[in-house]
């Protein structure tokens, strides 16, 4: 009896088509909404971009009280504002200032915030009283904590009662430590809800077996909880430094106008420069520098949380050249589970 065998499927034929489940298509060849993101590229174009492009034309400009009316047509001065903003004006000293008293006062409420959070981690009486003692710095305004420390360190104030001297904190080189030890009572706080979120994420069958394997306080900080904390204290530490080089309020409202020259941060010298001088075209060159001094920080914290690196940008031409090799020589369940996989 001849036997009828039946040719094999040609190769050609699973080539030409991808099996794939009813109505599933590949990320990479789905249609994107892109239109429902004008009304945030709207706000974001009439909030940031056109005010920065504005200010860096003022920058252009010698614009001050006499040509303020006619700003368009005030005289075009180039780079001349930012030559004298870095020659014959503090703003050097400025920056230095800015950015030294940020990482001083970073350095110090890093371990205070993991140590107040470590502190309310476990479970005692009146645990949910000691948190909301801690935030208090963090929710009171900062006009509210200036008014408050300036009383405080008054020639004749209590800081000066209680360690019996006679310092001027709010005037000469005293200056600088008294708004870093303002500046380190508001910022840690935020640190330590930073640090308490990423205790939260730590299991407790860690801690059981932790505690069965008689592991000793430093080595369960060590192995155990400073690895979860990895994470938020990077950024925590990114968005702190951002805040304090950034801090306006606080060094304006605890020291007045003019600042001593030991306090002399970027923000109030370019309030200064043209509320105080008029002289916008050249405070608008010390804002742009100081928004290039602040994007060194906000690079480092975009991608601490990877918004720039595309992880959601579908497969690559290359990939999915390989994915349409395997599809089309996978049988049909396993072309429908890769294609699932991917989708």
């Amino acid at each position: 009896m001849t036997q009828v065998q039946t040719p094999a499927p040609r190769a050609t034929e699973s080539r030409d088509r991808e099996v794939r489940p009813h109505g599933t298509t590949p990320l990479y060849k789905r249609e994107r909404p892109l239109w429902m993101l004008l009304p945030g590229g709207a706000l974001m174009l009439a909030v940031i971009v056109v005010p920065l492009l504005v200010g860096f034309y003022i920058a252009m400009l010698d614009l001050d009280q006499y040509t303020l009316r006619q700003w368009f047509s005030a005289p075009f001065v180039g780079f001349a504002n930012f030559a004298e903003a870095f020659t014959d004006s503090p703003l050097l000293h400025s920056i230095w200032i800015s950015v030294s008293i940020s990482v001083l006062v970073t350095a110090v409420t890093v371990p205070i915030g993991v140590a107040a959070a470590i502190s309310t981690q476990n479970r005692f009486p009146g645990r949910g009283l000691v948190r909301s003692i801690y935030l208090i710095p963090y929710v009171l305004p900062a006009f509210v904590v200036g008014t408050f420390f300036r009383t405080m360190l008054q020639p004749q104030g209590v800081v000066n009662s209680i360690l019996h001297t006679d310092v001027l904190w709010l005037n000469g080189s005293a200056s600088y430590w008294a708004l870093a030890g303002v500046m380190i009572w508001t910022s840690w706080p935020f640190v330590y809800l930073l640090s308490l979120a990423g205790l939260q994420a730590v299991d407790n069958e860690v801690h059981e077996a932790a505690a069965l394997d008689g592991v000793t306080w430093w080595a369960k900080l060590r192995y155990i909880i400073f690895p979860y904390l990895r994470g938020p204290l990077s950024l925590a530490v990114i968005i702190a430094i951002l805040h304090n080089i950034n801090n306006f309020t606080l060094p304006f409202v605890l020291f007045g106008i003019p600042l001593p020259s030991s306090v002399e941060v970027m923000p109030v010298l370019t309030y200064i420069a043209s509320f105080q001088s008029f002289r916008f075209g050249l405070s608008a060159a010390m804002a742009i520098c100081s928004l290039v001094i602040v994007a060194i920080p906000l690079f480092v914290y975009l991608r601490a949380v990877k918004l720039d690196t595309g992880d959601d940008a579908g497969p690559n031409r290359k990939q999915r050249r390989a994915d349409r090799r395997t599809l089309a020589a996978a049988t049909p369940a396993a072309a429908a589970d890769i294609d699932g996989a991917r989708a």
